[in-house]
């Protein structure tokens, strides 16, 4: 039997086996840890002050944005989910206002909603600028503290910066630090406000951030992540082998 033949049926198999990994380890990979997993000393409420910054632009992807900030602002909170700005299904921020400034979207919780697990029995989502939050019952409702939840507009002109953001998932433990802050994109009248408080809730509640730092305290899944990225690429390679193969095999009649 020709090698190429050999090869054909070999990278077959092993990209059905690693499609099939793949697959089952997306739905495990971004399961949130359970509450012992966390330094809850180090999922405090989120720090505000007041700042001494003022009014700057900068430029990202050849627009001007006016940042206005508010207060200085420090966050430890563990991520529950995301929405990346750039994303097939989010047709505002890049196509619609412009906004090429806001990286991404985190929705995170902290303090007793950590602390009490009660994420364990939610589910949450985002999508182009909200979080949202299901609770099965009353109970857990009642448990659920929503000035405990953020979702963060995160602002990000630096690259050592966004790659840091852009590697946080969900049930990741993390800390950034910042600007609280207003901006605006004059090219086209986009303008984007922030709140200051958290026991707002609603159109207007969430944080606008500009990034200064941004890091990964504790990563959650890290194995099961590492065999997912290697599955992953295991079957896009094993394809590639594949497609090869079956150009180049000789033609097999029955």
């Amino acid at each position: 039997m020709p090698i190429s033949v050999v090869l054909e049926s070999c990278f077959k198999w092993l990209f059905l086996l690693s499609t099939l990994t793949m697959g089952v380890l997306y739905f495990y990979k971004d399961k949130l840890p359970e509450p012992g997993f966390y330094d809850l000393v180090h999922l405090e409420e989120p720090s505000q002050f007041a700042t001494d910054h003022e009014e700057f632009k900068t430029r990202v992807d050849g627009h001007e944005y006016t940042i206005t900030p508010k207060f200085d602002y420090e966050l430890y909170g563990v991520v529950v989910s995301y929405n990346n700005s750039d994303s097939f299904g989010d047709i505002w921020h890049r196509k619609r206002w412009l906004d090429f400034i806001n990286q991404r979207d985190l929705c995170v919780i902290w303090g007793k909603n950590v602390e009490t697990g009660v994420y364990k029995r939610m589910k949450f989502s985002n999508d182009s600028w909200t979080c949202w939050a299901f609770w099965p019952d009353s109970e857990v409702g009642n448990l659920f503290k929503m000035n405990a939840l953020s979702n963060n507009h995160l602002l990000v002109d630096n690259e050592a910066i966004k790659l840091a953001l852009m590697a946080s998932e969900p049930g990741d433990h993390i800390r950034f630090k910042g600007l609280l802050a207003e901006y605006a994109n004059k090219e086209n009248g986009f303008f984007r406000g922030t709140s200051t408080i958290r026991e707002d809730t609603g159109n207007g509640a969430c944080e606008t951030v500009y990034l200064t730092e941004f890091e990964v305290v504790k990563k959650a899944n890290p194995k099961l992540r590492r065999f997912y990225a290697v599955a992953k690429g295991l079957s896009a390679i094993t394809l590639f082998g594949f497609l090869v193969m079956f150009c180049i095999a000789p033609a097999r009649f029955k």
